[in-house]
């Protein structure tokens, strides 16, 4: 067990941790939640011991060890290959096993009467019991099992340490936590560094791990699969909330709808106080009165309101519309000094489709980004539709900055009809704000840069956006609103994300990179993550159904009647099949439909209340509300025409699939 005690942390005027107390007990799964700079990795290295404190604030049991994951870190690890490395988590239980083996080896020599037996037996006896539940005789098995889940291949074993990159570095280190399994695990953005693969895995892990643990993490799925309690540290106070992130946030908003109410009560009975103290300060009959007001306002603890959920709100600068086709892919192949990246990727995406890619990390995702954007050379054919404009966020542009301009000038400059005003809010929204905006490029750090690099490319009106790995840098309060920028967005959006709850609520296709082959799935990553359970689930048992489906059927060894029944069957399997595929496809284009329909639903309302407010006269009067209001309307008629166009869409692809289903069963 740990425990925290009346933590308190200053910097200049800024409270860190204010009697910030709090426990840690067996199994205990905690998701630490709150803005940037609340403090949170400073708790965690206190925990830890990293940062020293003062005696007696934390404390834990003898047998309760720690063991901390920072979100960066930058170390030489020589030249030990990758397992030597992850094997160095078990030097201590090694260290162990060598120990009674030599102690086991004296006892043997020693003869019965030896006054060396008593305390021989009693170490055998402490060693043994350490070992118990270590598994030592089966290390080899365990590491492979956690560097392989990581990512990591069986060719990788031998590599030099020092061979690979800070990422894969990053893994490694979480790698040899996980397999020492302390009493307390602490996990700063564990999921940074992961692919998609990986950070299932890491999730099943976690799932089934023993002991405890406390994380950090910008990935909501990723906290509401693992946590079961939330800390969320806000004004330099730690509050305590029972359950994953989603049940936090619900809780949350009721607690700061009754924390509003009593601190406007509050702020109420101060101001009817001041009124008193200032009507009356000079009536000398009223000078009791007046002062004990005074001196309950000067006891008076003031409450002060929690840092509340951010009401900036953006939407991306509109684009011409492009055509109805707007990317093809035929045959396209990348190889990098003859080593093969991928081969043969064909697909076609049209107006509005949203796709996420996915992979392992190394599968290609960010080249093939790159090469649509014109900056990678390729085979194959990679064709644009009309009036496609295009926009691309990569991590290199974070580097390609004007050092000299500021903050704000570097966005303002890019931005096409916003104003300052309008900049500086979305600039809050990449958490840049006050005087922060002043800041010339060249002094921020590497984050704060690739920060500002987003924010300047989503200013830029485009109508098809290439972004690789948009959410990192950015808070969960800045991810929301990036989120439901991207899904009213009406262009097309291809995404590499390891942030599935990000990309999960607007993308409509996922294209899986593996094996050099690209494959697309109808759906978002949920309906991808499932197929791929499904898909494992087959190949894990016998496989005899989908042996039956591709088994071809020989006719030379059965007498020809029996060889045409075969055949009957064979052809009516593969017409259900076809159908099946066929019907497969409906789904997607009825849910675009019928997302159509509710839009076109909203906005004819708006449209008719609109109308009814324009065919007041009254209106007419106020120029800043008609001009407003004239916009709006403006806005919603554009919407509305799109939303009809969609609709048209997704109505005529039914009809002809439709029509192929008819087809097929006559």
């Amino acid at each position: 067990m740990l425990s925290i005690n009346n933590l308190n942390l200053q910097y200049g005027s800024k409270h860190i941790f204010r009697d910030v107390s709090a426990q840690i007990h067996i199994g205990d799964r905690v998701g630490l939640a709150g803005v940037n700079g609340a403090g949170k990795s400073t708790l965690l290295r206190i925990m830890c011991g990293e940062q020293e404190v003062d005696p007696g604030i934390v404390n834990r049991a003898s047998w309760f060890t720690v063991a901390y994951l920072p979100q960066e870190v930058s170390i030489e690890l020589g030249s030990r290959s990758l397992f030597s490395e992850a094997e160095s988590a078990f030097d201590e239980v090694l260290a162990q096993q060598e120990e009674l083996d030599r102690v086991s080896e004296e006892l043997a020599l020693l003869d019965a009467d030896s006054p060396e037996i008593e305390s021989l037996l009693a170490r055998q006896g402490e060693l043994q019991h350490l070992l118990e539940g270590s598994d030592v005789f089966r290390i080899r098995p365990q590491i492979e099992r956690v560097l392989f889940g990581l990512g990591f291949s069986a060719a990788d074993l031998d590599r030099e340490v020092r061979s690979f990159s800070g990422g894969w570095i990053m893994r490694l280190l979480l790698a040899k936590l996980l397999l020492k399994r302390p009493a307390l695990l602490l996990l700063d953005e564990p999921t940074n560094h992961l692919d998609l693969d990986s950070l299932t895995w890491l999730e099943e892990f976690l799932l089934g791990y023993q002991g405890s643990m406390v994380i950090i993490s910008h990935d909501r799925s990723f906290l509401d699969r693992v946590t079961q309690v939330t800390w969320e540290l806000s004004l330099g106070r730690l509050s305590v909330f029972r359950g994953n992130y989603s049940h936090y946030l619900v809780e949350k908003a009721q607690r700061l709808e009754l924390e509003r109410a009593a601190y406007d009560n509050q702020q109420a009975l101060i101001r009817q106080s001041e009124r008193f103290i200032t009507r009356f300060r000079a009536k000398s009959t009223k000078a009791k009165q007046v002062q004990s007001r005074v001196k309950q306002l000067e006891k008076l603890e003031r409450l002060e309101l929690s840092e509340t959920e951010r009401t900036i709100h953006f939407t991306f600068p509109p684009a011409a519309p492009s055509g109805r086709d707007v990317l093809s892919l035929e045959g396209v192949r990348k190889a990098y000094h003859g080593q093969q990246v991928f081969d043969g990727v064909s697909f076609s995406l049209q107006r509005g489709d949203k796709l996420a890619v996915v992979g392992v990390n190394g599968a290609g995702k960010t080249t093939l980004l790159k090469i649509l954007a014109g900056l990678e050379p390729a085979e194959g054919t990679i064709k644009p539709g009309h009036n496609v404009i295009l926009s691309y966020f990569g991590q290199h542009q974070a580097q390609e900055l004007a050092g000299e301009l500021t903050i704000l000038d570097t966005v303002y400059h890019t931005a096409v009809d916003m104003t300052i005003t309008q900049v500086r809010s979305l600039l809050g929204a990449f958490l840049f704000s006050g005087e922060e905006v002043e800041k010339q490029v060249r002094v921020l750090s590497g984050g704060e840069k690739s920060r500002v690099a987003l924010a300047k490319m989503l200013v830029r009106p485009a109508n098809l956006m290439l972004l690789d790995e948009p959410t990192n840098h950015l808070d969960m309060s800045s991810q929301e609103i990036l989120q439901e920028a991207m899904a009213q967005y009406e262009g097309t959006i291809i995404v590499v994300s390891h942030n599935r709850f990000f990309v999960n609520s607007f993308v409509n296709k996922v294209l899986e990179i593996r094996n050099g082959k690209a494959t697309i799935h109808e759906g978002n990553i949920d309906d991808y993550l499932e197929w791929r359970r499904k898909m494992e689930a087959v190949q894990s048992g016998t496989g005899t159904e989908s042996a039956k489906i591709k088994a071809p059927v020989h006719t030379s060894s059965v007498p020809e009647s029996s060889g045409a029944v075969a055949d009957k069957k064979t052809q009516r399997k593969q017409r259900a099949l076809e159908r099946q595929q066929l019907n497969k496809k409906l789904g997607p284009w009825k849910k675009k439909s019928d997302e159509a329909e509710r839009e076109i639903e909203r906005y004819e309302s708006r449209k008719a209340e609109l109308e009814a407010l324009m065919a007041d006269p009254d209106l007419y009067g106020d120029q800043e509300r008609w001009s407003a209001t004239s916009k709006e309307y403006g806005q919603v008629e554009r919407h509305l025409e799109r939303a009809y166009q969609r609709w048209e869409e997704a109505q005529q692809a039914i009809e002809a699939i439709e029509r192929e289903v008819a087809a097929h069963d006559q």
